[in-house]
């Protein structure tokens, strides 16, 4: 699919959900239905995996005073419903202990269920930046594009866009903890390219003692320097010993002669007796 059926095929879809939520619900009540919470099942191309407890709670605390202010956006699937816009509405009314949520039943094709999961939370959702990387590599595999198309489509920077997406090469561990909240988007740019030991140690660390991203960024450095200069000494002994070793086979080739040599701090060091010592010496080289 190329760059501008890509563009005009989320643009309609999004526009078709955005006139929904416009609409006049109080005057116009079939747009609204109130649907059981039972009835109803997550969008399973959803690219949002963590959900935080606390902000849920807080959320559940206030549809329990003020209902749902904005419907969710389903679509029908088998004898029920999925989800479109608003899984988190949908958790905090469950968990408000609600069994029926206000819903827009939309139109939609279920080849266009995957885009818009996508689209709608990369526009409408705080995801995670993990999240949001998953989300970009996806729609680039799906549509074949390059990330300066796909930041024409979703209006972002490229450089914001490759940043992000390099964040999936960070381990498991940190991705977990980006996810959790536990590190932010700032610490996490900075750990790409360490080596999986070092990336564990730095954010052991940034964690431990609470670090900002410029004094992240200053321990990055020290271990890098500290790694350099460990590297410098492993080289130098190996560089020496042969030194050494060659040295000592010379010493042993110039006695082969009959002449007295010595290693002297890896220079060697001949004694002469006499003039005649000298002589045959210099025999050698002529």
């Amino acid at each position: 699919m190329t760059k501008s059926r890509l563009g005009r095929g989320l643009s309609a879809i999004l526009d078709d959900v955005e006139e929904a939520y416009k609409q006049d619900v109080q005057s116009d009540s079939s747009i609204v239905k109130k649907i059981s919470l039972d009835k109803i099942v997550p969008n399973i191309y959803q690219p949002r995996k963590h959900f935080d407890e606390e902000s849920l709670q807080s959320l559940s605390e206030s549809i329990k005073k003020h209902g749902v202010l904005q419907p969710i956006v389903v679509v029908k699937k088998d004898e029920g419903y999925m989800i479109i816009a608003g899984e988190r509405r949908f958790r905090a009314t469950k968990m408000a202990g609600i069994d029926k949520i206000d819903a827009i039943v939309a139109d939609l094709e279920s080849k266009n269920l995957r885009e818009l999961a996508l689209i709608e939370n990369i526009q409408r959702e705080n995801l995670s930046p993990i999240e949001l990387a998953e989300s970009y590599k996806e729609l680039i595999k799906e549509y074949k594009i390059t990330q300066e198309e796909l930041s024409e489509i979703i209006c972002k920077s490229r450089s914001h866009i490759a940043n992000t997406m390099r964040l999936l090469n960070l381990s498991s561990y940190t991705q977990k903890l980006i996810n959790e909240g536990k590190l932010t988007q700032g610490h996490a740019k900075v750990l790409v390219g360490l080596d999986e030991a070092s990336e564990k140690l730095i954010v052991d660390t940034v964690i431990g003692q609470k670090l900002s991203v410029r004094e992240c960024e200053e321990l990055i450095k020290r271990l890098k320097s500290k790694n350099e200069g460990e590297n410098k000494k492993d080289i130098k002994p190996k560089e020496d010993d042969l030194i050494i070793k060659k040295v000592d086979d010379a010493v042993k080739v110039v006695k082969t002669f009959g002449f007295k040599v010595k290693n002297s701090r890896n220079k060697l060091v001949i004694d002469f007796d006499d003039e005649a010592t000298i002589e045959k010496f210099l025999s050698y080289f002529k």
